[in-house]
């Protein structure tokens, strides 16, 4: 039923658009950042670390979706994380497994307050927390190791600026 409904969305949404709108969150806790490797049962980047990160739809903002797919892949509510940085949203062009994607992602950073209440739903398989000096170590989703580098210094704490704008 699931796999049903992803693959008619996929037809409508993401075929129909030129350019997919996605958001992508890095979640602090301390200075460890979570990454959450993604299942066999996502259409894109199987068995890829990434952050949490879903489809902008229509009529939805970033913002919005950002706490949307909070909420849905880890289980946390809004209360539980703090938006620390809006990053400058960027595009590029994908080609993987023969596939091309054209995506538009717009980056944030949010601090959890309690890493202990993170439960993942089915588009992952694992999760873990890492210093984000390693994320060079994993396998990820496409520019997720830019996003990260962008946001964090050579002691991975969070850049005062840079990486975006700051809200």
């Amino acid at each position: 039923m699931v796999e049903q409904f992803l693959n008619l969305f996929w037809i409508i949404y993401v075929k129909g658009s030129r350019m997919p709108k996605v958001v992508t969150c890095l979640l602090m806790n301390e200075d460890k950042l979570l990454i959450l490797k993604r299942s066999d049962k996502v259409r894109t980047y199987k068995g890829l670390w990434g952050g949490v990160a879903g489809y902008v739809e229509k009529g939805e903002e970033p913002y919005g979706t950002a706490l949307k797919e909070i909420k849905e892949e880890i289980g946390m509510e809004g209360e539980d994380v703090n938006l620390v940085r809006r990053c400058d949203p960027f595009t590029f062009i994908d080609y993987h497994e023969g596939k091309k994607y054209d995506w538009t992602i717009y980056p944030f950073l949010f601090r959890i307050r309690e890493k202990d209440k993170v439960q993942i739903d089915w588009e992952h398989s694992k999760y873990k927390w890492i210093s984000p000096l390693d994320i060079g170590r994993y396998d990820t989703v496409p520019h997720l190791k830019d996003i990260v580098f962008k946001n964090f210094d050579k002691n991975s704490r969070m850049r005062e600026r840079g990486g975006g704008e700051e809200r």
